[in-house]
């Protein structure tokens, strides 16, 4: 496998959901914290902005919360932690501890080699190449599950990914898979 820490790979997202198991009330939430939003017309959710780690965690009435904005699954971890301390701290009971779970991690990825769209499209399986639609070829793979943009520049990202070790995977899988079909060059 490729040695990933070649290939520039950057994680510009992660995306965590957390359970209460409780039910809060957003208003009282609102008129407590200043870095707030909340438009229950707009969107069911409030809106929780933190400085540090800068992320954005979406509160429900349900107990269910998302983080989103994180550069590494610690930070989000540690996003919903301070969010639910931070409730606590100023009046808002809180009964137990958030259960935490890592949906999606986007990372991007520059393999500093160009690629060959057309013929990647032709040869490798679970493709979607539209050139007219879309710049990039849509790979999606099946071990580990992620979905990888591929752009002609040599640039890509991945998307899908559970932990930081299946986008290093992904990325390593797909530079070998480009390397054996001959599908990277140098200009």
């Amino acid at each position: 496998m490729a040695e990933t820490r070649d290939l520039e790979i950057v994680i510009q997202n992660v995306v965590a959901s957390a359970t209460l198991d409780q039910k809060l009330n957003l208003l009282d939430i609102v008129k407590t914290f200043r870095n707030t939003e909340y438009n229950p017309k707009r969107f069911p959710g409030l809106v929780f902005r933190l400085k540090r780690p800068k992320t954005a965690i979406l509160i429900f009435s349900t107990g269910k919360m998302v983080c989103t904005g994180a550069k590494s699954m610690k930070m989000a971890r540690s996003a919903v932690r301070k969010v639910v301390r931070e409730l606590k701290n100023n009046g808002i009971i809180i009964l137990g501890k958030p259960t935490i779970v890592i949906q999606n991690i986007v990372a991007s990825a520059n393999l500093q080699y160009k690629f060959d769209l057309e013929t990647a499209a032709d040869v490798l399986d679970n493709v979607m190449y539209e050139p007219e639609q879309f710049p990039g070829l849509i790979y999606r793979m099946k071990d580990p599950k992620t979905v990888l943009l591929l752009f002609a520049s040599g640039k890509l990202v991945c998307t899908g990914a559970k932990s930081e070790e299946m986008v290093y995977e992904s990325v390593g899988k797909i530079y070998e898979v480009l390397t054996d079909y001959d599908l990277l060059f140098k200009e």
